[in-house]
C-alpha cells in the first residue's frame, strides 16, 4: 500500500513502512479536525456546503488514482472553502473489509472516501459498509443522469451504494506479436488452434486475481454461445469444456495481470487475452513494445466495468456534504474527460459530452499516438453486458480454480 498527500495538485509519497502507524500519523481523524463532526443519523442533517473545509483521506483500491486525482486536484483548487486537502491509501480490492469495517465497527473513521471496482464495493455490501449515497442523496447528484448506457447499467449494480465515476467496456480483446501470430485469430476455434500449434505462447492470468483474465472468462459464454451467460454454474458448459481444452496448452496461469504484461514483454507468451485499457497503457509507458497488435473475435460483446466512490458508514455531515460536491463535479463533462489518462481504463469517461477534445493535450496527443481507431468503431457497434453479479463471480472463479487452473497458478 501507499500513502500520498495531495494539496491541489501537489503530491509527495509517502512511505509504506509502518502502516498502521502511518494511517493514525497521516489520515485525517474522524472525531476532529477538518470539520468532521459527528456521524450523520439523518439525511437532511448534511448541509448544502460543510461549515468549515474539511480534510479528505481517499483509499483507491481499483487503480482509480491516476484517472481521478487530476479531477479532486481541480475541485479542491477551485474550492478551498469546501476541501482543504486531500491524502490518498492505495491497496488491492480484498484490503477494503480489512481496512474500513473495523473503522465503521469502532465508530472511528479514518477513510473517508473509497474508490473501488465492482469486487470491492460488493464486498462492502456483504459486510454492511456503506451508506447508501445514491438512495439518501441521489437528488444531489443531478449528473448522473447524464452517465453513458453502459455506465448506468454498472451504477444498477451499485444498488445505491456507490457512485460510477469511470468507465470502459473493457473486452475481451487479443493482443499479439504480429511477427510471431501471422493470422491472428478471429474465432474460439482459431485460437484453440494456434495454442495448439504453439503450446506455451498463449497465456493469460488467474482470473480471481486479475481483470483481463476475468474479463476473458466472461466474454467467452456470449461468443461460444454458451446456454446462460449469466450463470457460470448450470449455463457455462461450452465455455469450461474450451478453457480445459484450452488449458492444455498454456503452461501457468500467473496471479497477477502484470507479470502477464512481462511475459509478453520478453517474448515467453506471444498471444494473451486483455482489454482496452491493458493493451493501450502497457505501450504508452514502455513495457509493451509498440509494435504489438491487437484484435476482436467476430462475434463479440464487451463485458463492461467501472469504478465507484463509496462513503463508508459514519461518516460527518460536513465530510458527506463535501464529497457530494465534489461527486457531482467529478460527473461534468469537462472534469471527467481527464478520465482518458494514458488509456489505462480506455475510453475512461462515464458520461455524456466528455468527449476526448476536452481531455488534457497530453491525454489528447497519447490517445492519438498509441490508441486504435478500430475501437471506438467496436465500442459504438458491438454489444455489451454488465459483469456477473458478485455472487455468480465467486461460484465462477471457485469452478475455474478448481477445473481449469487447478496446479498451474499460486494461490495467494
Amino acid at each position: 500500500m501507499r500513502l500520498t498527500r495531495s494539496h491541489a495538485g501537489t503530491v509527495a509519497v509517502v512511505g509504506a513502512a509502518g502502516l498502521g502507524l502511518l494511517l493514525a500519523a497521516c489520515a485525517p481523524p474522524a472525531a476532529d479536525g477538518g470539520g468532521s463532526g459527528p456521524a450523520v443519523t439523518d439525511a437532511a442533517d448534511v448541509p448544502d456546503t460543510p461549515s468549515e473545509p474539511v480534510e479528505l483521506h481517499i483509499l483507491d483500491v481499483a487503480g482509480n488514482q491516476k484517472l481521478t486525482e487530476p479531477m479532486v486536484d481541480a475541485f479542491v483548487e477551485a474550492n478551498p472553502d469546501v476541501i482543504s486537502s486531500v491524502t490518498w491509501e492505495t491497496g488491492g480490492a480484498p484490503d477494503v473489509t480489512g481496512i474500513v469495517k473495523p473503522q465503521v465497527d469502532s465508530g472511528n473513521l479514518s477513510v473517508d472516501l473509497v474508490l473501488t471496482g465492482n469486487d470491492g464495493l460488493s464486498a462492502g455490501i456483504a459486510q454492511d459498509l456503506w451508506v447508501p449515497v445514491v438512495d439518501d442523496f441521489g437528488d444531489r447528484l443531478s449528473n448522473q443522469a447524464n452517465y453513458l448506457e453502459p455506465a448506468a447499467a454498472m451504477q444498477d449494480l451499485a444498488e445505491g451504494y456507490g457512485v460510477v465515476v469511470t468507465y470502459y467496456p473493457s473486452g475481451p480483446l487479443l493482443q499479439y506479436d504480429p511477427k510471431v501470430v501471422t493470422a491472428p485469430p478471429t474465432t474460439p476455434q482459431e485460437l484453440l488452434d494456434w495454442a495448439k500449434a504453439n503450446p506455451g505462447k498463449f497465456g493469460y492470468a488467474r482470473p480471481a486475481n486479475s481483470g483481463p483474465g476475468r474479463t476473458f472468462l466472461m466474454g467467452l459464454p456470449y461468443i461460444l454461445g454458451d446456454k446462460d451467460p449469466k450463470d457460470p454454474e448450470k449455463g457455462w458448459d461450452k465455455t469450461w469444456a474450451y478453457l480445459k481444452e484450452l488449458g492444455q496448452y498454456v503452461d501457468n496461469y500467473p496471479t497477477g495481470t502484470g507479470q502477464v504484461v512481462t511475459n509478453v514483454g520478453d517474448g515467453t507468451w506471444s498471444m494473451i487475452p486483455t482489454t482496452t485499457g491493458w493493451e493501450i497503457e502497457p505501450r504508452t509507458d514502455g513495457r509493451l513494445p509498440n509494435t504489438l497488435e491487437a484484435g476482436a473475435f467476430d462475434d463479440f460483446t464487451w463485458v463492461t466495468d467501472a469504478h465507484y466512490a463509496a462513503i463508508p458508514k459514519g461518516q460527518s455531515a460536513d465530510k458527506i456534504s463535501a464529497i457530494l460536491l465534489l461527486l457531482q463535479d467529478v460527473l461534468t463533462p469537462e472534469q471527467n474527460a481527464k478520465a482518458y489518462d494514458h488509456g489505462y481504463f480506455y475510453p475512461g469517461p462515464a458520461v455524456e459530452g466528455a468527449t476526448l477534445d476536452k481531455a488534457p493535450q497530453e491525454s489528447q496527443d497519447t490517445i492519438a499516438e498509441y490508441g486504435r481507431d478500430w475501437y471506438d468503431d467496436l465500442i459504438e457497434s458491438a454489444p455489451s453486458t454488465t459483469p456477473l453479479a458478485p455472487d455468480a463471480m465467486v461460484k465462477a472463479f471457485d469452478i475455474w480454480d478448481r477445473e481449469v487452473g487447478a496446479g498451474k497458478y499460486t494461490e495467494e
